[in-house]
């Protein structure tokens, strides 16, 4: 307590507080990203969409909320140690942490996209293509019925 009766808040204190908010908005990045893949995943189907499609589009977009759910992680994991626990213990902990989490972040971006993340998006321009010719087909389907 300061001298005026009010609590004293130590950056200790407010560190925390910050990490704690940037790993709730990695949870939240999560579990929203998560239900929108799957209700979208459920809304295509019902339109009729392939298989095939719905689980591409799926997996994509599975795989992209959980390399931003990690990003989000690290995020928090480095102002954690940066800003209050800076030993040589922590921050090889924080390197290894992070060695594992980028490691995690390259295999989903692998499985997803078919590539490193430093190669030409060739996967990308090739998967947009044919999802714009399902959806020229879809729409060509419609326009005749």
């Amino acid at each position: 307590m300061d001298r005026a009766g009010g609590a004293l808040v130590s950056y200790h204190d407010v560190v925390e507080t910050a990490v704690i908010a940037i790993e709730s908005i990695a949870v939240a990045i999560l579990a929203i990203g998560v239900a929108w893949v799957l209700a979208r995943a459920g809304l295509h189907r019902l339109q009729r969409r392939p298989w095939e499609t719905v689980f591409v589009e799926t997996r994509l977009g599975l795989g992209r909320v959980l390399l931003l759910g990690l990003e989000v992680l690290i995020a928090a994991d480095i102002i954690l140690t940066v800003a209050l626990e800076l030993t040589l213990v922590n921050v090889g902990a924080l390197g290894l942490l992070v060695l594992i989490r980028t490691f995690l972040s390259w295999a989903i971006e692998v499985e997803t996209e078919g590539r490193w993340p430093w190669q030409a998006s060739e996967t990308r321009e090739a998967e947009r293509r044919m999802l714009d010719d399902e959806n020229r087909s879809r729409a060509n389907r419609n326009h005749q019925a």
